[in-house]
């Protein structure tokens, strides 16, 4: 049997696309953004910055901050009937 290729990022060549005013160094002030326990915040993930990461299917998902993980948050999302918990930095995380 052959193994698929592929890791987490394969088909996001336009997904993961910056616009053009937006593309270079990544903000200092969304990198040290800092969150509440309740904040809502929308999942949006920053292709400059792998690190913290969500798996991509949650990317554009809203997002609710449980708590402060390291450097990173885990928030949990509603996926279907489930609620599942993502650990993501805050890079990729947009204030609603």
């Amino acid at each position: 049997m052959v193994r698929r290729k592929g890791g987490l990022r394969k088909k996001t060549r336009h997904l993961m696309r910056k616009n053009k005013k937006d593309r270079g160094k990544l903000s200092l002030t969304r990198f040290f953004a800092e969150y509440e326990v309740g904040d809502k915040v929308k999942l949006l993930a920053d292709p400059t910055y792998q690190k913290g990461m969500f798996f991509l299917r949650y990317h554009g998902k809203n997002a609710i901050v449980q708590h402060r993980r390291g450097n990173c948050y885990e928030v949990s999302i509603r996926d279907g009937g489930k609620i599942k918990t993502l650990i993501s930095h805050p890079i990729h995380l947009r204030k609603l």
